[in-house]
């Protein structure tokens, strides 16, 4: 197990300097790192001063709204604690918090992501029909209600005290929580990570004691896969009371509903067909909206208020993502549609092929066996049968 780096370890100039790199990559075009690029040398190094002198205060967050996929209010850091944030979590906390991590936790994290998730779903949803020979089975889809905006500052500075080892990392990731009063900020880094702690034992709940093997969760959204519905009416319940004891609670989205009728997920929406072939097909929601922005590009573009270079990045971004699915022909006709309004002939992404599932559920399951040796390494005997949280 690698030793934690101490608070003054990571706030030397080398370290300050090389987290503005990481802090500025994409972001270059923007005024607060363009300021802070002007002067990097001088800020850094007065920046190292004041975290080692003690006099460090973050700067009041930019408060703003984004309106994909939902309305959602972010509030983003000022650039230099981006830099003291990206110094934090790249050298301390993301090791100390993600070593427990089980691997279908798949949001925010180094080699994991939304298409890691839509493919583990890909591979539970084959292993499940290999199995079974069959499309009999159950899904308990759960959204936690305003997970973000309700963390409890208490409970999650106790469970970062267990990771943090370094006192003065701790006392500074503190301030970062209580920044905002109620719950986490959207737009800090730091929030991602600590929102995937405070479910981490829930994570193990649900895999040792419900005993859930088609498990994945991303963020706030989960689901369970079983052939027995009354069970998992039991595991809505388990799930109810132990998100309770963390003051959370579902949403009115969580329902149980049959496997055969697929599960929308991260932006797609996965189904078995009666041979067992798995079929992604991207959401309305998202087709709807690509074509609403076509719909404007056609009079904004000629207009001047748009550039070709901004419809292109944001037609491949879409294009890019949606060829996770099976989606070609939609592809096409979208890439046709943008291509007569930039007058180039424009070429999707090639189908992800099955390939990228089976590497994903290859590395699920390599990470799953690590964990478990891992946990039986770390965990103390246990001879009540009490679980080890």
């Amino acid at each position: 197990m690698p030793m934690q780096k101490t608070f003054e370890e990571i706030c030397t100039f080398e370290t300050l300097y090389r987290a503005y790199l990481s802090a500025r990559k994409g972001k270059r075009k923007k005024v607060s790192a363009a300021q802070y690029e002007a002067n990097a040398l001088m800020l850094t190094e007065r920046l190292a001063y004041i975290l080692n002198t003690n006099t460090y205060v973050p700067s009041k967050f930019e408060v703003f709204y984004v309106y994909e996929p939902k309305r959602r209010l972010v509030q983003a850091p000022a650039f230099v604690d981006k830099v003291v944030q990206h110094a934090i979590v790249d050298n301390a906390l993301y090791e100390a918090i993600t070593r427990s991590f089980i691997p279908a936790n798949c949001a925010s994290q180094i080699g994991k992501g939304m298409h890691y998730g839509l493919d583990l779903l890909k591979g539970f949803m084959t292993d499940y029909w290999r199995k079974n020979h069959t499309t009999d089975g159950w899904v308990l889809k759960c959204d936690v209600r305003h997970f973000f905006a309700s963390i409890d500052h208490e409970i999650l500075k106790a469970k970062l005290r267990k990771k943090v080892v370094d006192d003065r990392i701790f006392r500074l990731m503190c301030i970062y929580i209580d920044a905002s009063a109620d719950g986490l900020p959207l737009g800090y880094q730091t929030s991602q990570l600590l929102a995937l702690l405070f479910l981490d034992e829930f994570d193990h709940f649900v895999k040792e004691r419900l005993r859930i093997k088609y498990y994945v969760r991303y963020m706030d959204d989960f689901l369970l896969i079983h052939p027995d519905k009354e069970y998992l009416r039991y595991c809505q319940k388990q799930i109810e009371t132990f998100l309770g004891g963390l003051r959370l609670e579902l949403n009115e989205k969580t329902n149980i509903f049959p496997l055969r009728h697929g599960v929308d997920f991260l932006g797609f929406h996965t189904y078995i067909t009666e041979s067992g072939q798995i079929i992604r097909k991207l959401r309305h929601s998202s087709v709807k909206r690509m074509k609403g922005k076509i719909k404007g590009w056609k009079k904004d573009y000629p207009a001047g208020k748009v550039t070709k270079q901004e419809i292109l990045d944001s037609w491949t971004a879409w294009d890019a993502h949606a060829a996770h699915g099976n989606t070609y022909t939609l592809r096409r006709e979208i890439a046709a549609m943008v291509s007569e309004i930039v007058g180039t002939q424009l070429r999707c992404h090639a189908p992800i092929r099955l390939s990228k599932t089976q590497k994903a559920m290859l590395e699920y399951k390599q990470r799953r066996k690590a964990s478990q040796k891992a946990a039986n390494e770390a965990a103390p005997q246990h001879h009540d049968g009490a679980p080890p949280w």
